[in-house]
């Protein structure tokens, strides 16, 4: 929502204050269009390996969507893994065999809808409690292993967000090459009328502008959006983190999802008794 929110007052700000005093056809230039974003999308293409170029597709949803990393979404994180070192705690760490194995059919994690959604961090939460099943008790291996797999998904998509990056940041340049050649054009037609070379040099000034207003305005802030994406992801695999090593430690299941708790930034981290109320009314498994 806000991603269309700002789309619409870039382009209401600029056509706003370009229309009282000039044309808009003068602006519609497909060829211009053409040299700009195609060359921006051939050196995209030369720049990135096949999985950033897809990563980069798949990414436009994330962008429209925002992001879901809320208050909303941690209190059903930490509500999930109560739920975990709770059943653990009662039944033992085999309990949650059943669960890890088909995490799709699992009573568990079926009652927590928003976080299945997110394939990642369901791979990532079977994986460390199937170790923890498995009898891995040394935390400090279980952390400095965890820690590479975050930093790992981490690049991925830092990757991703810097390839957008990069295409803003060669936009400008590209508009002065659809310029440049639009002076080409002007010169070779020198012998023209005047108000002829005028729409020409017109044209070719376009290619600038659109250069610039591209990259600032629309896909630079596409990839710092896709960075601020990345690093809310990392804070969710943090707070996942902080509280399976919490368990592993041996600390009770409250106190394990309290740590947890406590790794979220304040704008997002619910209260200890919005907690503890979700905690309590959390499905009984």
């Amino acid at each position: 929502m806000f991603f269309i929110i700002g789309v619409l007052v870039v382009i209401g700000s600029v056509l706003g204050g370009y229309l009282p005093h000039g044309s808009f056809a003068v602006l519609v230039q497909p060829l211009e269009v053409l040299i700009i974003c195609g060359a921006a999308f051939g050196g995209f293409i030369i720049s990135n390996p096949k999985t950033v170029i897809f990563g980069v597709f798949k990414s436009i949803g994330k962008i429209l969507k925002g992001q879901p990393y809320n208050k909303a979404a941690y209190v059903e994180l930490l509500t999930m893994q109560y739920t975990i070192y709770k059943l653990a705690k009662a039944k033992g760490m085999l309990a949650l065999e059943a669960h890890i194995e088909d995490p799709e059919k699992s009573s568990i994690f079926s009652a927590f809808p928003n976080f299945m959604k997110n394939h990642h961090a369901v791979e990532f939460v079977c994986d460390y409690l199937r170790l923890m099943t498995m009898g891995t008790e040394n935390a400090h291996e279980m952390e400095a292993l965890m820690d590479e797999d975050i930093e790992t998904h981490h690049h991925e998509q830092h990757a991703i967000a810097s390839a957008v990056t990069t295409v803003g940041d060669g936009l400008p340049a590209f508009g002065i090459v659809a310029a440049v050649l639009g002076v080409i054009v002007t010169m070779s037609s020198i012998s023209e009328p005047p108000e002829v070379l005028g729409g020409l040099i017109g044209a070719a000034l376009v290619g600038t502008f659109l250069g610039i207003l591209l990259a600032y305005g629309f896909v630079g802030p596409m990839g710092k959006n896709l960075e601020n994406y990345a690093e809310a992801e990392g804070k969710y695999y943090q707070c996942l983190k902080a509280g399976m090593l919490a368990y592993l430690n041996g600390y009770a299941p409250a106190v394990s999802v309290e740590f947890a708790r406590k790794t979220l930034y304040s704008h997002e981290r619910p209260s200890f008794s919005e907690l503890e109320e979700a905690v309590e009314n959390a499905p009984k498994i």
